[in-house]
């Protein structure tokens, strides 16, 4: 089949892409790199099964060949990137979705969209099932990112019900590994880098909010297997071993045998005290659930962001993988 993926340059978009070539699918990646980098596709650039075509979502898009589905992957998920681009990060949730959604359209392809946990806010339901509807603050610093993902899902299930366009929603919870940005203010690069450059690891508040963290090759296969069903309502995708932010820290100090010091500093407004999903629906119905574990997918993103400064003549700090 032929796919499309917006964000296609993007962390999970780019994972996503080899994994559908080494499926035998052809792909078209759509990116305006503003947060995608074209490093991360660059092994696939020469393969006759992918294309990059740099595009802004927020503008049409037309192809000349038909495509069967689409994946809308294409948003600013860094806190450091919509909080600097709180417009473009509204923009790509709404006209972005629309014209993803209107290609899908077109090509009576199958569409779907990566919504996120942070559409529940900072939950008073825990764990966050999809029944949930979310403690979200409409005009708080985060707002830009959560409320363009809510109203991406209003959008995607009007075109389901209205258009009758086949359509699938994954609420995807943290989600790390390989080829993620070390300055992009999410906390597993933010902590692996600053390990990496021997400084203090920030922990806001007290530590003691929680994540879940799910490794991007499981991720990947939850998009797989929720694009084969008919499944138009949102489906959690992340893992549910949850812990404390403060856990975490120390969880990244022990991978790297490095015993930097922990600061702590003020917790950001609006900042979600507890994060675990449900992910029961999307066993039931898609035989899904993550397989790689913590400490296996941190050594493998260590080890990445450990050749990524050496490539980019960085010295890491010592650090004794465990």
């Amino acid at each position: 089949m032929r796919y499309v993926i917006s964000g296609g340059a993007g962390f999970i978009g780019s994972h996503l892409a080899d994994r559908l070539i080494q499926q035998g699918h052809e792909v078209v990646a759509l990116d305006n790199l503003i947060t995608g980098r074209t490093e991360n596709i660059g092994h696939l650039i020469h393969n006759p099964a992918f294309q990059f075509i740099e595009h802004d979502v927020c503008e049409p898009i037309h192809l000349r060949e038909p495509v069967d589905r689409v994946f809308h992957l294409a948003s600013i998920a860094s806190p450091v990137e919509y909080l600097r681009c709180p417009l473009e990060t509204l923009e790509s949730g709404s006209s972005g979705t629309r014209n993803m959604l209107q290609l899908a359209e077109r090509n009576k392809a199958r569409f779907l969209l990566t919504s996120t946990s942070e559409c529940y806010g900072d939950p008073l339901e825990h764990p966050q099932s999809e029944t949930y509807w979310g403690n979200v603050n409409p005009v708080g610093p985060r707002s830009c990112y959560d409320e363009s993902k809510r109203y991406a899902e209003a959008l995607t299930i009007a075109y389901y019900r209205a258009r009758g366009v086949a359509t699938n929603i994954a609420r995807i919870f943290n989600t790390y590994g390989p080829r993620m940005s070390l300055n992009d203010g999410r906390v597993v690069p933010a902590f692996i880098d600053q390990a990496l450059r021997g400084v203090p690891l920030t922990v806001f508040g007290d530590g003691s909010q929680t994540r879940s963290f799910c490794y991007v090759s499981d991720m990947v296969d939850g998009l797989m297997l929720l694009s084969e069903s008919n499944e138009p309502y949102p489906v959690n995708l992340g893992n549910a071993r949850e812990m404390t932010v403060l856990e975490f820290a120390n969880q990244i100090r022990s991978r790297m045998g490095n015993d930097v010091p922990i600061e702590f500093r003020t917790l950001p407004a609006d900042d979600p005290q507890r994060r675990r999903p449900d992910i029961s629906k999307a066993h039931r119905l898609l035989g899904w659930k993550p397989k790689v574990s913590l400490e296996d997918g941190l050594d493998a993103t260590i080890e990445y962001f450990c050749t990524a400064y050496r490539a980019a003549d960085m010295e890491p700090a010592k650090v004794a993988l465990k």
